[in-house]
């Protein structure tokens, strides 16, 4: 049989050489192509100028800054009296309405003081008597001693007639003394205001009896007027200093938005710190002529017991936050601008009190767009949109006070 063969015959050199060399110049024309492509990217990337961010600066600013510390307090009276009665008796008369403002020593109640009347003139009639018994006995004296020196009586009669009159000056100082405490308990019989202030709800009337354990009525004094508040016990050693040195000025705003304001004095400082809650217990002392102030509310307190002198403040959205701690973007001559490192003191009303090594009065801060910088970035300055920010510090205080 003939066997048929399937081998495929052989390409021949030729053919084989022009494919490689095929290849060899497509790969050559592609090389050539990414190295154009790289140098032309680079060559417009060094021609492109550097990209300028816009921010907004403000200058650091060197002042005294008063550290404000504020607190919730309560309006309390600086004294409530309770008026009882000193005797059991008859309310013969009410001179005063609930809620009314009475002042010191004005008459609120009358009692029936006819006991009273009936005990005191019988001890005045009894202190007339020892008195003329007294004269009688003194002139009895006398004649017994003119008796005794003409030899007419003994020494015993004359004793005795001594003793007379010694017994008779002593009945007539306790009966002095009788009439003085009838004339005390006659005027318990007139109740009058021990304090001024206000009065509260009275819960009894013309024609009650009453007891010395009865409350006729209770007067709260409002003007003066206290407000306790705390604070934590760090500010104990301030306030402590500030007041060695003076009164401390504590202001109070009323009001829900608390726009109305009045100023007092600081009065009383705890002699313990609360170890529950750490704070100490303080008290201010307020005039309150208009009645604005009421025991039991709530106000907001406000003192400033130390100032912090020639300290640097910034706008408070000025201080970045970074993994080696707080810093600012300072601008540099060539709008250049690097990070410098602070510590913050105090935030207060919008401004971050700072303090660090490289910081100096005037030096640009960015306060805006500093979420797009890095150090060595290029910035321009421009104003800002809201208000109190690429101001000066000095203006930017006082928009906040």
């Amino acid at each position: 049989m003939e066997v048929i063969s399937r081998t495929k015959p052989a390409r021949p050199a030729g053919s084989r050489r022009k494919l490689m060399v095929s290849g060899l110049v497509l790969a050559a024309l592609i090389a050539g192509s990414w190295v154009w492509r790289n140098h032309g990217a680079s060559t417009e990337a060094k021609s492109k100028p550097a990209e300028v961010t816009t921010v907004v600066t403000a200058a650091v600013a060197q002042s005294d800054v008063p550290v404000r510390l504020t607190a919730n307090g309560t309006v309390s009276a600086q004294q409530t009296v309770v008026v009882r009665p000193q005797l059991s008796a008859v309310i013969k008369a009410v001179h005063i309405k609930e809620g009314q403002f009475v002042q010191k020593g004005e008459t609120l109640f009358s009692l029936d003081a006819r006991t009273e009347d009936a005990n005191l003139s019988k001890t005045e009639g009894q202190l007339a008597k020892s008195r003329a018994d007294l004269r009688n006995a003194e002139r009895n004296l006398e004649r017994q001693r003119e008796l005794y020196r003409q030899n007419f009586i003994s020494q015993a009669a004359l004793d005795v007639a001594e003793n007379q009159a010694d017994a008779l000056r002593g009945q007539l100082v306790v009966d002095q003394a009788t009439v003085q405490a009838n004339l005390v308990a006659r005027g318990f019989s007139v109740i009058t205001a021990p304090i001024a202030g206000r009065t509260g709800a009275i819960p009894v009337y013309q024609g009650s009896l009453v007891q010395p354990t009865d409350a006729l009525v209770s007067i709260t004094q409002v003007d003066p007027i206290n407000v306790n508040f705390t604070l934590p016990e760090r500010e104990f050693v301030p306030l402590q200093q500030a007041r060695a040195k003076g009164e401390v000025p504590v202001i109070v705003q009323l009001g829900p938005a608390g726009k109305e304001a009045r100023t007092g004095r600081l009065t009383f400082v705890d002699n313990a710190v609360d170890t529950a809650s750490g704070t100490i217990g303080l008290k201010a002392e307020f005039p309150n002529a208009d009645k604005h102030l009421w025991p039991g509310m709530f106000v907001t307190v406000t003192l400033s017991p130390r100032t912090l002198a020639g300290a640097f403040t910034v706008p408070v959205q000025a201080v970045q936050n970074g993994p080696q701690g707080r810093f600012l973007y300072v601008v540099g001559g060539n709008n250049e601008v690097s990070s410098v490192p602070v510590n913050v003191n105090l935030v207060q009303d919008g401004l971050a009190v700072i303090e660090g090594d490289a910081i100096a009065p005037e030096m640009r801060i960015v306060v805006e767009g500093a979420q797009n910088l890095r150090p060595g970035s290029i910035v321009t300055e421009t104003k800002a949109n809201g208000p109190g920010m690429g101001l000066s510090m000095e203006q930017t205080g006082r928009q906040a006070r």
